[in-house]
């Protein structure tokens, strides 16, 4: 059984899909498999998921669901079960993992705690410039590299830059909240399953969030890993994001909050 499960979400996006997993190819901790949380994709992801499970050293489990339109929720649930390891991290299919990315949430993970990470967003011409090689090579988190292809002199670089103990402090002064990031957090598959997963209910607009904020009324504390836990960011189109669901979502979030619910009744067990 290995030590880690980490959930890649994806949806006909292949391209971005096989940087992601010669990502986690790279990594320096290795105890881990990758559960693809796949919500309708077509044909071709399942053939590039059948090829890179003979050219990399982790398990690969394709938990897939029926095109119904942007059901990122359930099919999140789905993987979730799906999990073998006590501890789960997860993040999306167009975030291509540091090398030490899976070392990172590993050795924080603390009983009664989440880890909530950061990313790094890449422009879309860079995102398409980035190799198997750039990605094997770790050039894709060079800043100077990174500079070479234009990307501007900004305080965000701290997050590929900061190591050691700058890191530890940039973590602690960051006004960012630790919150439930899909695209970089990590936390125990009982603690999930005890607040019954993610609200099915919920589309685009932050049903991450509202995850961890169950999970904060349940008592589970989150620890802030912005620059530590590090992957890029490939850049993409969000045609699923809506004004109906950002505004259904924003109304679940402050109903939980204000409530301070546990339990989704839309989750895992219905």
């Amino acid at each position: 059984m290995p030590k880690v499960s980490v959930i890649v979400s994806t949806y006909n996006s292949e391209k971005w899909l096989e940087k992601v997993l010669w990502g986690f190819n790279c990594q320096l901790f290795r105890d881990f498999e990758v559960v693809i949380a796949d919500d309708g994709s077509g044909p071709p992801t399942r053939e590039l998921i059948d090829r890179m499970r003979q050219e990399v050293f982790y398990d690969i489990q394709h938990i897939w669901q029926e095109d119904d339109g942007f059901q990122k929720s359930r099919i999140l649930n789905k993987a979730v079960e799906a999990c073998r390891a006590d501890y789960i991290i997860m993040t999306d299919g167009d975030c291509i993992p540091r090398n030490d990315f899976v070392q990172v949430h590993h050795i924080n993970k603390e009983a009664g705690y989440f880890i909530s990470g950061g990313y790094y967003m890449l422009p879309m011409n860079i995102s398409q410039q980035i190799s198997r090689e750039d990605i094997e090579s770790q050039r894709c988190f060079d800043i100077h590299w990174l500079k070479h292809l234009g990307i501007p002199k900004t305080f965000k670089n701290n997050k590929l830059t900061a190591r050691g103990f700058l890191s530890k402090i940039l973590n602690t002064l960051t006004p960012t909240n630790a919150s439930w990031n899909g695209h970089n957090s990590s936390g125990w598959k009982k603690d999930i399953l005890n607040v019954n997963g993610f609200d099915e209910r919920m589309q685009y607009g932050g049903q991450d969030r509202e995850l961890g904020e169950r999970l904060m009324n349940f008592g589970i504390k989150s620890k802030q890993l912005r620059y530590s836990a590090v992957c890029v960011h490939l850049d993409h189109k969000r045609g699923y994001k809506t004004p109906e669901s950002l505004a259904k979502n924003a109304a679940i979030r402050k109903e939980t909050r204000k409530d301070r619910k546990v339990w989704t009744y839309y989750g895992i067990t219905k």
